[in-house]
């Protein structure tokens, strides 16, 4: 039902900072728990940070709390992670997913949009 599209990836320099949009039709956001997925290559996707379903509380992961900021624009129907002091550990795809059941976004959402790299060079 919901499409995600994500957008803004890159390559940027270790400290930099980027702002990636996944825009989303079939659906509206303000519905739904959302969230931001990062995978590197032969690891486990984790988690990074992402929006309650209800009242819109943010949580983030230890390793980006304090650089990345989760957000949405209801009008647009786009949720965004601002990313700034970017590491090259911060080097991944990264995921834009949304769930109409759980209140808060897992691994397991009920969508997924279809990944944008981030490159981040020392």
């Amino acid at each position: 039902q919901v499409q995600l599209v994500e957008s803004g990836g890159g390559l940027v320099q270790a400290g930099g900072s980027l702002r990636l949009s996944c825009a989303a039709s079939g659906g509206t956001l303000s519905r739904y728990a959302m969230g931001w997925f990062r995978q590197a290559p032969g690891k486990e996707r984790e988690f990074v940070a992402g929006l309650s379903r209800i009242r819109g509380i943010t949580h983030y992961s230890d390793s980006v709390k304090g650089r990345f900021t989760i957000s949405r624009d209801n009008a647009k129907n786009t949720l965004y992670l601002q990313m700034n002091s970017l590491k090259p550990e911060d080097t991944a795809v990264y995921y834009c997913a949304a769930d109409g059941v759980q209140p808060v976004i897992t691994t397991n959402a009920n969508y997924w949009g279809q990944g944008t790299q981030i490159t981040v060079s020392s």
